[in-house]
């Protein structure tokens, strides 16, 4: 491409292992209150720091203080990128800091893209204003960073709008274009979220390519399998301090704070059916887990396989693959299928589909099939988990079913009776029957509602929105989920990414369904806080008796709470069965793929 060199270059071009962020005693203030105190830590050119801890720690607030998008008074002893202090900017500086120097890869793809805009328009704009790059050239180099994300058919795509493209596709088209300028420096806030284990992989392969021609990557991510594949140094952040940093080796390997250990403690893989996953706390819905215990103490979680030897922690870094530079450790081929609960055929079918079809016309090419003679059955008290590669049409069969789109050819049946197709007013009554957790809960509540409203909505199925009518239920649903009372009070916007989550799992089940369908229910959560959640709707899965259809790409979420597995590629169901038996002696290729590309 004959055109002069993308605007991000002279950063890229520092030397490795000279520091090119330097982050000193960072503070970030809102109100009264300070939500991060005294943060320190550097990124090199060629290297990629990690910044873990749960929702709400202050990883993403640290992030966007780099670029001048925290929202609060920033101060720091020093702040410094690529030489420039970045307490001296000012806004119309700013903008030459961000895009060229600073790439932004954003944790919500679907809030981030413009809905009205094709995502060529989104790269091609950064282009535009940045570089002489003619629109010819600008083109080039809009498919080619969509190439380097793993984009399948990226010319074609340039033409399509964010709600158009799956989850996945989104992601890729998101993190495209922060890469199309090649900055410096990228700041990936949960690149990988909902992304499926090869998509995954394809992302954190480019960025540690990047990451290895020289470019500074700071990754803010709940994965500490992600983690432990791509970074130098992590990071480990809790109530806005760091409580430990260092190599990731060691770091994950032989955590020093107790904090750091149940993080790690709280990850799902090889945890049977039905054992609980948070340290601490106790059967029911409501329990909640007590104060961290001493450092010198084991985490309670440490033996929650059935097993009479405890579960060391040099399990979990063989679990998490090989550090970077570090031999890789030989991993397991599937989960362990220790303590399996049979599926329970013996009960109701509750939600079933027969030979379900779907298609979507395309712009100027033949029709897209998105789901093809799909059949599933779903009893009372069970968990079916639906697994595939992002556009494989899953999200769609989970549409189909919801009633919120209608089928070319299937039906589908609620309860014993019909749901799909159904008009609409036919089905109305019904509705508090099947409630839904979505992938997005940004998108999917009223901005302009606070949640104690959201929620008074759904208790009532519509009939008022008025808090005070149902305090006392939207207070009682709040606590389920782990949640102050004060939450009602507060608009989603102010809420971490896992705190709406949460709030999305209350509405659901306010109305009291029996059944769930959940999208991809814990992705934006980090692992401690989707531990309480797992182990939150298995609870209320025993007390209610409730039915969860679960979408994941996370192969470890699904083997641990699914009681079958359908495996969907190309809009068709390949393979269906118990989970320990398709995750222990998977029968088609493409499942053996899927499990052979976990992080």
């Amino acid at each position: 491409m004959s055109a002069a060199p993308l605007a991000g270059s002279r950063l890229a071009g520092s030397p490795l292992g000279a520091p090119l962020l330097e982050v000193e005693g960072l503070r970030v203030s809102f109100g009264q209150g300070e939500v991060v105190s005294g943060v320190s830590f550097t990124v090199a050119a060629g290297e990629c720091v990690a910044l873990v801890g749960e929702s709400g720690s202050g990883k993403s607030v640290t992030a966007r203080s780099l670029l001048g998008l925290s929202g609060g008074r920033v101060a720091a002893d020093r702040l410094v990128l690529g030489g420039t202090d970045l307490l001296e900017l000012r806004e119309a500086a700013w903008r030459r800091v961000r895009g060229p120097q600073v790439g932004l890869v954003l944790q919500d793809a679907l809030v981030s893209l413009d809905p009205l805009r094709p995502i060529g328009r989104e790269i091609d704009d950064a282009l535009r204003l940045h570089t002489r790059l003619t629109p010819r050239q600008r083109r080039e180099r809009a498919i080619e960073a969509l190439v380097e994300v793993g984009m399948p058919d990226a010319e074609a795509r340039l033409g399509l709008r964010s709600g158009e493209l799956s989850g996945g596709l989104r992601q890729r088209a998101l993190i495209a274009a922060a890469l199309a300028l090649r900055p410096g420096l990228i700041v990936a806030d949960e690149p990988t979220t909902a992304l499926d284990a090869e998509v995954q992989r394809v992302v954190v392969d480019r960025l540690a390519a990047l990451r290895d021609g020289g470019t500074a990557v700071l990754a803010i991510s709940h994965d500490l399998g992600v983690v432990r594949r791509l970074a130098d140094r992590v990071v480990v952040m809790r109530d806005g301090v760091v409580v430990e940093q260092g190599p990731t080796g060691a770091v994950l390997g032989a955590p020093q704070h107790d904090y750091t250990r149940r993080l790690l403690a709280a990850l799902p893989r090889d945890v049977a059916r039905g054992a609980r996953l948070a340290p601490g706390a106790g059967a029911g819905a409501g329990a909640v887990a007590p104060a961290p215990a001493p450092a010198s103490t084991p985490s309670p979680t440490m033996n929650r396989v059935p097993s009479d030897e405890p579960r060391s922690f040099a399990v979990h870094r063989s679990e998490l693959g090989s550090t970077r530079g570090e031999p890789a450790a030989a991993a397991p081929a599937a989960p362990a299928a220790a303590a399996a609960s049979a599926a329970p055929t013996d009960r109701p079918v509750v939600l079933a589909a027969h030979g379900l079809r779907r298609v979507f016309p395309t712009r100027g090419g033949s029709p897209r099939v998105a789901v093809d003679e799909v059949s599933l059955e779903l009893r009372e008290g069970e968990t079916l988990g639906l697994v595939g590669a992002s556009g494989s049409g899953k999200t769609t069969t989970a549409r189909l079913l919801l009633g919120l789109d209608e089928p070319d050819a299937g039906t589908v049946s609620l309860l014993g009776e019909p749901w799909a197709p159904l008009a609409e007013r036919a089905r109305r009554a019904r509705r508090p029957q099947l409630g839904a957790v979505y992938q997005d809960p940004a998108s999917s509540f009223d901005p302009r509602w606070p949640v104690g409203r959201l929620l008074a909505d759904a208790v009532t199925a519509g009939r008022t929105t008025r808090l005070r009518s149902v305090e006392g239920e939207v207070a009682r649903l709040l606590a389920r989920v782990g949640l102050e009372p004060g939450t009602a009070e507060r608009s989603p916007a102010s809420l971490s990414g896992g705190q709406r989550q949460r709030v999305a799992v209350a509405r659901a089940l306010a109305p009291g369904p029996r059944v769930i369908v959940c999208d991809e229910p814990v992705s934006a959560l980090d692992v401690s806080v989707q531990a309480q959640v797992l182990d939150l709707l298995d609870d209320l899965q025993r007390e209610d008796g409730l039915a969860y259809l679960l979408i994941s790409h996370d192969l470890d979420v699904v083997g641990h709470m699914s009681d079958r597995v359908a495996v969907m590629q190309h809009g068709r169901v390949v393979e269906e069965g118990v989970t320990t038996e398709v995750f222990g002696r998977p029968a088609h290729e493409y499942t053996r793929a899927l499990l052979a590309a976990r992080p």
